[in-house]
């Protein structure tokens, strides 16, 4: 967590999912099925496109968030996500701190308000 005074610079998520077209496919009927889930991608995706909800939270927060997949972090991201996903990470100019986990994120249920609310009590502290 946020231990210096520091604001972060950019929330950083990463699903539990890869972004090729196969695993794109492979998600998606696996998730329909119950062999699969991933609980940031119930917070950022519907059926088959981003959520309303998700873009208005973006846009409504003061720093960005970048999401990626399993196979496409950027190799500090995945040095600091330990491969544990999904994960939520916060980038300061010193580096790198988690945010949430998968289990935090499984607490919000999809719901992409009070993710959304997390995200801003933890900018407040």
């Amino acid at each position: 967590m946020n231990t210096e005074r520091e604001s972060p610079l950019q929330f950083i998520g990463v699903y539990d999912a890869d972004s090729t077209l196969i695993g794109e496919i492979s998600y998606w009927v696996n998730a329909r099925l119950g062999r699969t889930h991933c609980s940031l991608c119930e917070l950022t995706h519907g059926m088959f496109t981003k959520k309303s909800e998700w873009k208005s939270c973006q846009s409504s927060l003061p720093i960005p968030f970048l999401v990626f997949h399993r196979n496409d972090a950027p190799p500090d991201v995945l040095q600091a996500a330990q491969g544990q996903f999904p994960i939520v990470l916060a980038r300061y100019s010193h580096g790198l701190e988690y945010v949430m986990s998968q289990k935090d994120l499984e607490q919000f249920n999809g719901d992409t308000s009070e993710f959304n609310f997390a995200l801003t009590e933890f900018l407040k502290n």
